[in-house]
C-alpha cells in the first residue's frame, strides 16, 4: 500500500495526457452538432499531433534557447500540474508540497515563457499577442487567486485534496460565498483557456488572435506539444473546478476499489462541462479586447464578494 499514491500519481498524469485531446474532441464535436456541420470525430485531436510529430522542425535564424525550451516547459508545466489536482483520488503525493498556489504560479510561468517566446523572433503578430495575453493574465490572475482564498477560507486549507475530502466529508457547501467563488472561477477559466468571449481557438484572424498569435511562428513537434498542453490546460481547469466545487465521485484516501467508480463520475462531469462550454460559446460572441477588463473585472469582483459574504455571513 506504500506503492500506492504514487501508482495513482502515474494514473493520473496518464489520464491527463490520454483524456484532453478527447475532450476537446468532444467539445469540436458538440459545437459542430450545435451549428448543423459534421465533426472530424471525436479522435481528431490525436491525429491532429500525431501529424504535427512527424513533422519538421523550421526555425528562425534569430531564434535563442528561450524560443526552442518554451515548447517543452509548457509541456511540462501542464504534466506537473496533473499531478495536484485531485483527478481521481485525494490521496496524492504531491498535495502535501503543492497547493493551489502552486498551481497557479505553474500557469503563470507557462504564460510568462509563452508570451517571451512569442517576443523572441521578433514578428508584429508575436509581440501584439504577448501583450495581449500579458493583458488579460494581470487581471485574470488576482482574480483566481482571490477565487481561491475564498475557497481556502472555507475549506481552511489552499490544498485541493483537503478542500476535496472537506467537502466529501459532509459539511454545508451551499453557501453565498462558494457561489459568488464559483461564479468567478468560470469567468476566469474562460480566459485562462482562451476560450470565447475572450479568445477565439479556432481563428487565424490577425485582429482578434491572442494564444495563437504567440505560437505562429512554431512548427513540427514544438507546435505538437504547446497544442498538446493548450488541450491539457482547459482539461485541468475543468477538472480543478470539479474538484474545488463538485468533487463527489473522486476516491477517498486509502480506497483503491473506489477508483473503477471515480473514473466513471470524472467522464460523466466531463462530458456535462463540455455541453456547457458549447452552449457558453455558441450562446456568446467574442469580445473587444477592450471589453475584457469589464469581463475579467467582474470576475474580480464576485470573487471579492464572496470572501466579503464569508466574513460577514458566516
Amino acid at each position: 500500500m506504500i506503492l500506492y499514491p504514487f501508482l495513482i500519481e502515474i494514473l493520473q498524469v496518464l489520464i491527463l495526457l490520454a483524456a484532453a485531446p478527447v475532450f476537446v474532441g468532444w467539445v469540436r464535436v458538440l459545437k459542430c452538432w450545435t451549428q448543423g456541420r459534421s465533426s472530424a470525430g471525436i479522435f481528431q485531436p490525436y491525429r491532429d499531433i500525431r501529424k504535427l510529430l512527424s513533422k519538421d522542425v523550421v526555425l528562425a535564424e534569430n531564434a535563442s534557447w528561450v524560443f526552442r525550451f518554451t515548447p517543452y516547459l509548457v509541456f511540462g508545466t501542464a504534466v506537473i500540474a496533473g499531478g495536484i489536482i485531485p483527478i481521481l483520488s485525494v490521496d496524492l503525493p504531491l498535495a502535501a508540497t503543492a497547493d493551489v498556489i502552486v498551481l497557479a504560479a505553474l500557469f503563470a510561468i507557462a504564460r510568462f515563457f509563452t508570451a517571451l517566446a512569442g517576443m523572441d523572433i521578433g514578428t508584429a503578430f508575436g509581440g501584439m499577442g504577448s501583450s495581449r495575453e500579458m493583458t488579460i493574465a494581470s487581471l485574470a490572475e488576482p482574480a483566481m487567486l482571490m477565487a481561491i482564498f475564498t475557497m481556502s477560507l472555507a475549506s481552511r486549507s489552499t490544498s485541493l485534496s483537503h478542500m476535496a475530502e472537506v467537502i466529501l466529508s459532509g459539511q454545508p457547501v451551499l453557501r453565498p460565498s462558494i457561489a459568488f467563488a464559483l461564479f468567478a472561477f468560470v469567468l476566469i477559466a474562460l480566459a485562462e483557456t482562451g476560450r470565447i468571449p475572450v479568445d477565439n481557438p479556432a481563428t487565424h484572424l490577425e485582429l482578434t488572435m491572442i494564444h495563437e498569435a504567440m505560437i505562429l511562428e512554431y512548427s513540427g513537434r514544438h507546435l505538437a506539444l504547446i497544442e498538446w498542453a493548450s488541450m491539457m490546460k482547459l482539461f485541468l481547469f475543468v477538472v480543478l473546478g470539479i474538484a474545488a466545487f463538485a468533487p463527489w465521485g473522486i476516491a477517498p484516501s486509502g480506497n483503491l476499489f473506489a477508483l473503477p467508480a471515480a473514473f466513471l463520475f470524472m467522464s460523466l462531469k466531463l462530458g456535462a462541462a463540455g455541453v456547457a462550454l458549447v452552449l457558453i460559446e455558441t450562446g456568446l460572441a467574442k469580445m473587444r479586447l477592450f471589453r475584457l477588463t469589464e469581463f475579467l473585472g467582474s470576475a474580480f469582483l464576485l470573487a471579492t464578494l464572496g470572501m466579503l459574504s464569508y466574513f460577514i455571513l458566516e
